[in-house]
């Protein structure tokens, strides 16, 4: 309609500029053209544009014949119509001298944009529409353009659930500003439209709760569903459309599809949608076919398939055993791991007859490709050979999508780039069947100011220091390399101090060689520490002698311990390359003064020398938030047997400060955590841990010692060593409540956790849980149960800050009532024991909690 508008205007201008050449000339006769030669073009009334331009435009060329009156002229107006720049085009002759004619263009410019504004909504939703837009100065206001900024605008609106608003757009002059206006865009939002109902019709064979739960973002609004966005955007509904028909197709429903949907008004804040859906027939496999397959059999093949004649015909199935599955169990995987990485596989359906489909995989293997170059790019600070020789794809090895999985895990376990921007890039070569991989990182804060500490029964612990992540001890001396500290060869150094005012105070210094000699993943690690426990402060308060000197306290409880240990750690290959050994030799050495209450005796010093083996198996995929893996650790801690190489002695006629002198035991425990996803984002992770401990003696005259013994209960002082306890935490308990004075020689601990984050930004990954946990401590194997536990549930809350680590809130509820004779003070108070659970906050910083 608007093109023939366009062209009545023409014409009609056209005669116009007729009319003025017969008012200029009476030697013009329009009722018999004449030609003429074009002597001249002018150009009038246009000043921001360039007039030869113009001219060119117009298709009017100096020194052409020219029919007047004729089409040249006509043309020459629907030309210019069409630049869309113009409100008013005439074409004049300005004069003729004899067979020459002079032209003359007369134009009008339309108005441009000199500035715009919007009236009726918030400055962010201004701000986008600002983006959507487009709008600049000089831009031309044609009608148009006012369409487009209109429909713009509504489209912006109806996303947000706002069906129905309207956009009117006034212009003034702009009196500034020569051939402009000024623009202002009103819009009225009107009412933001809920899903009061959303009926389906023609679902036979699916019910309509189970389509509605596949429109995960068209909901219909229910009183009790509080966090459920009932708001209708139209992008989001074609999407969940596309789900409902997915949801078909996994049930077999080939030709399954929506033949009408319609959205009407409920009232004036709500709508109905109305879909109707055509199932189709359910389908079923007939037969099975593969082509091409040479490497692998077809029998093979179908069992890799795992689907057989007369099974449902499921897409999503059969796409998951065909490509990529994330457990490596489907015939693409198979071909990848084995270097064929330019395999492909097309199925088709040979033959679709009533409810059965005839399938037919055709393969095309092509060649095995090696591995050519490997490059790393985005690593700022940590250096190419720490992060290649972590990879599991070398130069000259066969191409593996497996060992390019693993790759990135084995980067994303290393703590110092982001693991949400991890990438791998295979780049392949087909002309000599090769493939470059590049690995893409991105560097994080790894390095921290370690500020951890726990609280729980009135006692608070806390840690100050350092640690390096990825230290580089050969940069000491190089110029440069200091920024604050040398790094990036992926060495740790770490710089403790921890504190309880005079009751308790740490200092241990601590440094790890990941690849010890740098060509085999073999970690070295070497650690020194020395405590002192006390339960009186070193000098009477306010008290002072003749001199003036403060006091010292008489007979002061002090614990002191001071220990080294050095450890060796190897990657294993059997039974396969997720196992780790770890074996540790190490020496502490207790000197008690008047320190009752925690061991058999007071006063003496104590010797543990000890070997401690590790064994473990980690699958996990990131350690900041795992979503799949498990990781399972056994361990054994021994001493020498001195009482077996003394055997004229008589330990049971000893005192415990000789028996104890030189301490002997064996410390067995096992502990396992895995964490399964329960969406398929991934998000919402299922973690679930359990573990035992078992301390016992060589001998037994002397039986278990009174240290190294497992104290259980409370938040924050797990992996901390007060004086040779092994503190594990048990939520909404107090600590060390739910063992004996002496602590235990035996546990048992179980934990499930469910995780959601709020934010998995690396400067600050935030994430929520729910938990429950059970555990409980024996010091006699005939009482040993591990069902008998006390319980627990609550909810937390962690935060990681790359510079202090992970932070963590919980309120735990405690259902069971103590046992008599608990340690801890809560555990001594016969009061609260008999009321049994109660609940309380427990705050931790930089801990783990659960482990054992």
């Amino acid at each position: 309609m608007n093109k023939v508008l366009i062209q009545l205007i023409a014409v009609f201008m056209a005669a116009l500029s007729f009319t003025n050449v017969n008012a200029q000339s009476k030697n013009i006769d329009y009722l018999a053209p004449k030609d003429y030669i074009i002597a001249g073009i002018v150009v009038d009334g246009v000043r921001n544009l360039d007039h030869n331009q113009i001219i060119s435009k117009s298709g009017l060329i100096r020194g052409n014949d020219i029919t007047i009156p004729g089409d040249d002229i006509t043309q020459a107006i629907r030309k210019l119509w069409k630049e869309k720049l113009f409100s008013d085009i005439q074409i004049n002759v300005e004069k003729i001298q004899g067979e020459n004619v002079f032209l003359i263009i007369k134009l009008k410019e339309r108005s441009r944009l000199s500035r715009y504004s919007f009236k009726g909504i918030s400055k962010s939703h201004a701000d986008n529409l600002r983006e959507d837009l487009d709008l600049y100065q000089g831009k031309l206001v044609t009608e148009d353009e006012k369409f487009r900024i209109k429909q713009v605008c509504r489209g912006y609106y109806v996303e947000k659930g706002f069906l129905r608003p309207t956009v009117t757009i006034a212009t003034k002059p702009d009196t500034l500003v020569n051939n402009s206006v000024m623009m202002k865009i009103t819009i009225d939002k009107g009412e933001r439209f809920k899903i009061n109902k959303i009926y389906f019709e023609g679902n036979d064979n699916l019910a309509t709760k189970k389509l509605k739960r596949q429109m995960k973002k068209t909901k219909e609004k229910h009183w009790y569903k509080l966090f459920w966005k009932s708001k209708f955007i139209t992008s989001l509904y074609k999407a969940d459309k596309q789900k409902i028909i997915a949801k078909y197709k996994d049930n077999a429903f080939r030709d399954a599809e929506i033949v009408f949907d319609t959205i009407y008004d409920y009232n004036k804040k709500s709508i109905d949608i109305k879909i109707k859906i055509n199932e189709g027939n359910k389908y079923y496999i007939r037969s099975v076919n593969w082509t091409g397959n040479v490497k692998y059999t077809s029998g093979y093949l179908d069992t890799i398939l795992g689907v057989k004649p007369g099974d449902e015909y499921n897409q999503s199935v059969l796409d998951s055993r065909l490509y990529m599955n994330p457990g490596g169990n489907d015939v693409s995987s198979l071909y990848m791991d084995d270097g064929y990485l330019f395999f492909q596989i097309t199925p088709i359906e040979t033959q679709v007859t009533n409810d059965s489909v005839d399938l037919e995989f055709r393969i095309y293997e092509g060649k095995q490709a090696r591995i050519k170059t490997i490059t790393v790019v985005g690593n700022t600070k940590t250096s190419d050979h720490v992060i290649i020789r972590d990879l599991y794809t070398k130069p000259g090895d066969l191409f593996s999508r497996d060992a390019v999985i693993r790759s990135q895990r084995e980067l994303s376990q290393k703590g110092y780039f982001d693991p949400e921007k991890l990438n791998v890039n295979p780049k392949p070569n087909p002309a000599d069947g090769t493939v470059d991989i590049e690995y893409v990182v991105a560097e994080k804060p790894s390095d921290q100011i370690e500020l951890s500490g726990g609280w729980g029964a009135g006692q608070l612990v806390g840690t100050l220091g350092v640690s390096f992540n990825n230290f580089a001890l050969r940069k000491l001396f190089k110029k440069g390399a200091w920024n604050p500290l040398p790094a990036g060869d992926g060495q740790k150094l770490s710089i403790r101090a921890q504190s309880n005012g005079y009751r308790y105070q740490s200092y241990n210094i601590s440094f790890t060689e990941p690849w010890l000699g740098g060509k085999r993943p073999n970690s070295f690690s070497v650690s020194a520490y020395h405590s002192v426990q006390a339960y009186d402060r070193k000098y009477l308060q306010g008290k002072k002698d003749a001199d003036g000197k403060k006091i010292l306290t008489p007979n002061r409880r002090i614990l002191k311990m001071t220990g080294a240990s050095i450890g060796l750690g190897r990657r294993l290959n059997w039974p396969d390359d997720y196992f780790t050994i770890y074996h540790e030799v190490g020496f502490q050495y207790f000197d008690l003064s008047n320190f009752s209450n925690v061991f058999s005796f007071s006063d003496g010093y104590v010797n543990n020398l000890f070997y401690k083996v590790a064994l473990t198996r980690s699958s996990i995929d990131q350690p900041l938030y795992p979503r799949t893996g498990a990781s399972f650790k056994f361990s054994l801690k021994i001493t020498p047997p001195y009482s077996l190489f003394s055997k004229n002695k008589d330990y049971s006629k000893m005192g415990d400060q000789d028996k104890y002198r030189w301490i002997e035991y064996n410390k067995v425990k096992f502990t396992s955590s895995w964490f399964t996803p329960l969406t398929k984002d991934k998000k919402l992770v299922l973690n679930a841990r359990f573990g035992f401990g078992f301390l016992n003696g060589w001998n037994k005259q002397i039986g278990a010692p009174p240290f190294e013994r497992f104290y259980l209960g409370g938040s924050g002082l797990t992996g901390y060593s007060l004086a040779a306890q092994e503190i594990i935490a048990l939520r909404g308990y107090d600590n060390k409540t739910i063992s004996p004075t002496f602590g235990g020689s035996i546990i048992s601990k179980y934990t499930v956790e469910l995780r959601y984050p709020v934010s998995l930004n690396p400067q600050a990954t935030i994430y929520v849980l729910g938990f429950t946990e059970a555990g409980n401590t024996w010091n006699d194997y005939k009482k040993y149960n591990p069902f008998a536990v006390k319980r627990s549930a609550g909810m937390g809350l962690r935060i990681f800050l790359p510079m202090f680590g992970l932070m963590g809130l919980d309120y735990g509820w405690g259902f069971d009532q103590l046992d008599p004779g608990a340690s801890g003070e809560i555990g001594n108070n016969a009061q609260i024991r008999a009321k049994g659970y109660r609940g309380q906050f427990h705050f931790t910083i930089g801990m783990n909690l659960g482990e054992l």
